[in-house]
């Protein structure tokens, strides 16, 4: 074990005192350097060797002064001696070490000065022998015992995965595969952690593969069974004459070792990877990153990518700071001052219990374990600050034991394990360097509760009784509702049961009901990361109306729409929410807001928040087939159910047009949603109330019809097989007579106004877009507004990020002004008229062009800010400062005007 802070202080005084003044070079090098590492409780002799050989860039013979394998390299002089000159000739003998034994520091020294570079962090120290003492803590490394910080995006956890990768594929191909060879992993994971960071001697497991095992490899898999069963071993229990080697090593228990594994087959080449791998620094790894990445070497595919799947810590501080980290830290402010009140505040500490109901290598937990242990060590020094402390273990009450999950996959079930107890260890060694004197849980009696199993069908209640859980929280699988499978499909079946609409929700949807179930009649509160589609479209009403409603669920804070991503390259961004529940309210609520979804975002305090994610009243936008409100209905572009038959090139229809100049009644211009707003002409064949005779005499025509109707006759679909009898018409025509204006379906949320337009009814519209027969400019005007840009932005679905314009979500459910005066409604026009106006200056533009934030025109945008306004006075005296302000309103209106369609359904149920 390592020694603490404290003594390796006393020690090195000791040391400054004996070489303080000592010059010579040669008679005292070796002795100094072996005091030097006895100041850490350490043994030169098993650690590094003394004048190691190697070729120098010159390829000449040079002699390393001392060499500890990938950490350390010292070059020592006689006192006085040039220290910068003495480092480039450290340097120098770089060429001829190999790549995993290169030392990631050079120390030089002349018995009465040390420079030290730190060559992973690109940092130097240099400080005289009389100062030791107060630079001890550089050294930390040598004794595995030191202060780390972590960056998400460190090379050293995706250089880690990579070799650990690798070791698993040579594995695997000699056979070793399955659950041996994921529990093999998770145990040498454990090792290598244990071999840099105190837990072991300072790389006795290096040291132990180096020495005892053969070059080929051949004996590594029986070496390392039998190292696993001493792990698992109390000392007093292990034989008398085990091996000098293996008796080195503590006892480690927590089950980690306790299976008994099939003996693995190793190779030169593995032996080498292994070697790699335990010359890394793992005092490095982050166990929350880590985790994600070691994962992902499992699977060949993710592993392309290897570093792009991890979740972030910034963003799981999102989470967890609102749902309880803020309010512990406010707490323990206000009780600093009183030490019973300090008290029985860690105490409340030491009583939570968290549970990630999919909680994959543990991220989450990792994280929450991390700040609660932070949390937990500032209580500690307000309480025994300045006292004498003579056992760790006894005034800390933050254990693992806290934390509980569920996990679909065996492998990061267990790898969630062992994470834990490795940010254990990296807190203890924050608290060992606090309070002066060492500290480390071996063996291991403690451990989290992760289960394997399925989330959706198991009983959480079983895992943690119900009265003692303090948290719900994570990050659960997103898949939307046609990327689920059969097994994921039958899950939501089993927690939705008969819920009407419930086969349009994502997956993550499902553990939001069972938390809502489970935590009913408690003070439990619950978080989860899920895609942004269940606070939009469709989703809202279906989920938010029974958790709303039947389980009396509250939001008391909110991340809205935001990048869940990493920087790792390659990687692909998912847009989420945060969702922070409970079925009491808080306040104040808090709603953080996202002025760009790449970036930070802003807290604003709220009064209520709904289910898109609003300061508003509760109002769920349902399903409508008829607008809530006395105005036109839209309608659907037609749907072809051809195949593309139906389609023509331009060369097909230029050649049609020459040929056959009939032609000319049938061949029409079609859109869909994209071409409209791109300006993108496509042709298609339009046969409705057409003479056979006009076309029949026709090959392209007549094989493009005949080509219909094989392809409807072979669906599986018996209604797409009764069209085939109709193969000159479309399956669902609904195009206008007359000219319409037409809305696209899906546009880019970049845009400030989704471009709508006129077209004459001879433009065929597709299923892509959408139209509003005989609209006149009062329509045109209030649709094109920010108003009503604003409540497509919060109640419809998305593609992405991009805007789903849904007739039945957005136009259906759109609160149009109550009765505007003939003078606003004028306004109104004139102004909308002014926009196509501008439109029309513009005539090679493109809707695209036109709308695209960069390159609008400062003409059009000036138009639509006073057609903006003269919408808003429809609705109110005066105009609406910001968007906020629009979507409260809008709201507010929309519960004015279902609140009487809600007590008439109410009472024709009563009935």
């Amino acid at each position: 074990m390592a020694l603490s802070w404290n003594e390796i202080k006393d020690r090195a005084l000791k040391f400054t005192k004996e070489w303080q003044g000592e010059s010579r070079e040669r008679a005292e090098k070796d002795t100094f350097w072996n005091d030097f590492f006895n100041v850490f409780g350490i043994s030169r002799r098993r650690l590094a060797t003394f004048e190691e050989p190697v070729k120098k860039l010159n390829n000449k013979q040079g002699f390393i002064d001392l060499f500890w394998k990938g950490t350390l390299l010292v070059e020592h002089k006689s006192k006085g001696k040039n220290l910068d000159a003495a480092f480039e000739q450290a340097t120098d003998y770089f060429h001829g070490i190999k790549e995993h034994e290169l030392p990631k520091y050079v120390l030089v020294s002349d018995f009465e000065n040390f420079k030290l570079y730190d060559l992973d962090d690109k940092k130097e120290y240099e400080f005289g022998i009389k100062d030791f003492h107060k630079n001890i803590k550089l050294f930390g490394f040598i004794a595995g015992y030191q202060k780390r910080t972590f960056k998400d995006e460190d090379p050293v956890n995706i250089k880690a995965a990579e070799l650990m990768g690798k070791l698993h594929d040579q594995l695997e191909e000699s056979g070793y595969e399955g659950h041996p060879l994921e529990v093999f992993l998770v145990r040498l994971l454990f090792c290598l952690f244990a071999d840099d960071t105190g837990i072991f001697e300072k790389d006795t497991f290096k040291e132990f593969i180096e020495v005892k095992t053969n070059e080929d490899g051949s004996d590594i898999g029986a070496w390392l069974a039998q190292y696993f069963q001493v792990l698992n071993t109390p000392t007093a229990k292990r034989l008398k004459n085990l091996d000098e080697h293996l008796a080195a090593f503590p006892y480690v228990n927590g089950k980690l070792f306790e299976e008994p594994l099939p003996i693995a087959s190793f190779n030169s080449r593995m032996r080498e990877i292994l070697l790699e791998c335990s010359s890394l620094d793992w005092g490095k790894i982050s166990p929350a990153i880590f985790g994600s990445m070691f994962q992902s070497v499992m699977n060949p595919e993710e592993r392309r990518n290897l570093g792009a799947h991890y979740t972030s810590e910034k963003n799981i501080l999102k989470l967890i700071k609102p749902l309880f980290l803020d309010e512990l830290q406010a707490e323990f402010q206000k009780a600093k001052s009183n030490k019973n009140k300090l008290k029985e505040f860690h105490q409340k500490l030491g009583s939570l219990k968290f549970l990630d109901p999919a909680c994959g290598c543990g991220n989450f937990l990792i994280i929450t374990y991390r700040e609660l242990r932070l949390l937990e060590l500032e209580v500690l020094k307000e309480l025994y600050g300045g006292q004498q402390v003579f056992g760790i273990d006894q005034i800390m009450l933050v254990d693992v034991d806290q934390f509980y999950g569920i996990e679909y996959d065996e492998f990061p079930a267990r790898i969630a394990e062992v994470a834990l107890w490795l940010m254990d260890h990296q807190m203890n060694l924050r608290i060992s360097e606090a309070f002066g004197m060492y500290y480390a849980r071996l063996p291991l009696k403690k451990s989290a509760t992760i289960v394997h199993g399925n989330a959706l069908r198991s009983e959480w209640t079983e895992i943690i009784p119900k009265s003692e859980l303090s948290y719900i929280l994570g990050n659960p699988p997103f898949y939307g509702s046609k990327n689920q499978n059969k097994e994921q499909k039958e899950d939501m079946k089993n927690v939705f049961g008969s819920l009407k609409g419930s086969g349009v929700l994502d997956y993550v949807t499902a553990w939001y009901l069972r938390a809502a179930q489970l935590i009913q009649s408690s003070k439990i509160e619950c978080a989860f990361v899920s895609t942004n589609s269940i606070t939009q479209g469709e989703q809202v009403a279906v989920l938010w109306n029974e958790l709303l409603n039947r389980y009396s669920i509250k939001i008391n804070f909110a991340h809205r729409t935001f990048n869940w991503k990493n920087e790792a390259k390659g990687n692909a961004a998912v847009h989420v929410v945060i969702i922070g529940f409970a079925i009491f309210d808080k306040k104040p609520k808090r709603l953080f807001e996202y002025s760009d979804i790449k970036g930070e975002p802003h807290e604003v305090k709220a009064k209520n928040i709904n289910p898109y994610l609003v300061d508003a009243s509760n109002s769920v936008a349902i399903s409508r087939s008829k607008p809530l409100c006395s105005v036109q209905e839209v309608i659907r572009g037609s749907e072809t159910t051809d195949s593309g038959n139906f389609m023509l090139s331009e060369e097909e229809k230029n050649e049609l047009l020459k040929n056959y100049p009939q032609s000319e009644s049938f061949v029409r211009t079609f859109q869909g949603g994209g071409d409209i707003i791109n300006n993108r002409k496509r042709y298609c064949l339009w046969l409705r109330d057409v003479s056979p005779a006009a076309y029949r005499n026709i090959p392209l025509v007549m094989e493009k019809v005949q080509a219909v109707k094989d392809f409807r006759l072979s669906s599986k679909k018996e209604r797409t097989r009764k069209w085939a009898e109709f193969p000159t018409l479309f399956s669902e025509d609904r195009q206008p007579e007359n000219d319409f204006l037409v809305i696209p379906k899906v546009s880019s949320e970049r845009r400030k106004y989704v471009p709508i337009a006129y077209l004459p009814s001879s433009v065929i519209i597709n299923n892509t877009a959408s139209a509003l027969p005989n609209a006149n400019l009062w329509y045109f005007g209030i649709i094109t507004s920010l108003m009503h840009m604003t409540w497509l932005k919060y109640t419809c679905g998305r593609m992405k990020s991009d805007y789903i314009y849904s007739i039945q979500i957005v136009y259906n459910n759109y609160p149009w002004p109550k009765e505007p005066s003939d003078k606003n409604k004028k306004a109104v026009e004139t102004k909308a008229q002014k926009v196509l106006d501008v439109r029309a200056e513009f005539p090679e533009s493109s809707l695209a062009d036109l709308y695209d934030p960069l390159t609008m025109p400062p003409k059009l945008v000036k138009a639509h800010q006073e057609l903006d306004k003269a919408v808003d006075l429809c609705y109110r005296p005066q105009a609406f400062t910001n968007e906020t302000a629009r979507i409260e309103f809008l709201f507010d209106l929309y519960n004015e005007y279902t609140m009487p369609l809600l007590k008439k359904e109410k009472k024709t149920k009563k009935k």
